[in-house]
């Protein structure tokens, strides 16, 4: 490390990193709906300028943050997007390793998942591919490809016929179809399948089974993977059944706004409570609680303070995150829409977006959760935060 190095207090981006943070139910990463024809690649001299940001460009940085290497990478993310076929953390890894890492973040997240440091590195989707080595070993060049006017996409039709199986194929074909299971995004499945063309042809291949949110698949869906997919079998009632008559919705529970000027998010019972144990989360337990509401459902800043990050954040879908004048930090996950941006004041009880299933997410709900820094990892208990505050829930 240079004198400069080692000289300069590293001190980490605490926006940026929170938007690398792979999170809370499953091994998946949930999907922005990109453009399948768009290049996903930035040069080695746009990934430099990406790590001075966020780490002083030290590429073996590890702070006991829980943020690893010159890119910043959570645990979860540096495994989720292969990362760990390099090295067991990204700080263990070479730069290359890296920056083949940050490529296969680029393609889903977008620069977005480094929102101060991209920008202002200029990181964008359409560069060229950099030139690494991830394994350490140069290899002979490839032959060029042909010029971008001879590589147009084959009609639609054309690219299913290709990527269908041809019949007898003997033991080694690969799967006609796939069926969901707990923790699964399109994402997760394309890569572990090697399915060609990405997510993007599992979802163009299964839209009328999966539904216009790509991000929202249930465990027990049937989804092809190398082929055309069936019509999602209509479901007819019994010739001479009548339908059950709906049955009355529950009384919605109300939780007034204390004199302290603090208020619940929304108004539901709870879901999932803080600190439950399970492998699903990263940390071991869940780090918040979950309101179960439908989606477009008003959500509230729970008290005043200045939102610090509002957009897209991986495994939490679109989020809020808000700075209270206390200190304190209050999250709110999976929204479907937003109605602030980043460093806007807002008011306890101001609407700041809509309920929804963003993200790594299995039904519409509200996650919410307080932490002592805007980051993950630094959870408290929410609803005894609330208590203090002379909210009950």
């Amino acid at each position: 490390m240079s004198a400069r190095g080692r000289h300069r207090r590293y001190k980490p981006n605490r926006i940026s990193r929170a938007y690398l943070t792979i999170t809370a139910g499953g091994a998946g990463i949930a999907l922005p709906l990109i453009g399948a024809g768009a290049a996903h690649a930035a040069s080695v001299d746009t990934w430099d300028k990406v790590a001075e940001c966020e780490s002083s460009g030290d590429w073996t940085i590890n702070t006991g943050n829980g943020f690893y290497g010159g890119l910043q990478f959570t645990q979860s993310t540096w495994q989720e997007f292969g990362g760990g076929e390099h090295a067991p953390r990204a700080d263990l890894a070479s730069k290359d390793q890296q920056i083949t890492t940050a490529e296969k973040v680029l393609k889903v997240q977008g620069p977005g998942a480094w929102p101060v440091c991209g920008p202002k590195a200029g990181l964008t989707r359409g560069g060229g591919a950099p030139d690494i080595s991830p394994d350490d070993q140069k290899e002979s060049a490839p032959a060029k490809a042909a010029p971008k006017a001879e590589r147009k996409a084959a009609p639609k039709a054309e690219r299913k016929a290709e990527r269908k199986p041809a019949a007898g194929s003997g033991k080694h074909r690969k799967p006609d179809s796939y069926t969901v299971a707990s923790g699964d995004t399109l994402y997760k499945i394309a890569h572990d399948h090697d399915v060609e063309g990405g997510w993007e042809t599992v979802y163009d291949d299964n839209r009328e089974a999966v539904g216009q949110n790509p991000n929202l698949i249930h465990p027990g869906l049937e989804l092809s993977l190398h082929g055309d997919a069936a019509p999602a079998p209509e479901r007819k009632a019994p010739k001479h059944a009548t339908a059950a008559p709906k049955p009355a919705p529950a009384p919605e529970k109300k939780a007034q706004q204390s004199s302290s000027g603090y208020t619940a998010p929304v108004h539901s019972a709870i879901g999932t409570p803080y600190h439950k144990p399970g492998s699903a989360w990263s940390s071991g337990y869940h780090t918040g609680v979950d309101f179960p509401v439908s989606s477009g459902t008003a959500v509230k800043a729970i008290g005043a303070g200045e939102v610090v990050s509002a957009g897209w954040g991986g495994a939490y879908g679109n989020q809020v995150v808000i700075r209270h004048h206390d200190g304190k930090y209050s999250q709110y996950a999976h929204l479907s829409n937003m109605s602030v941006r980043a460093g806007q004041s807002v008011s306890g009880g101001q609407q700041i977006g809509y309920s929804g299933s963003t993200g790594n997410a299995f039904g519409p709900h509200l996650h919410f959760e307080i932490r002592t820094g805007p980051g993950y990892g630094s959870d408290v208990d929410p609803l005894a935060y609330l208590r203090a505050h002379g909210v009950t829930i």
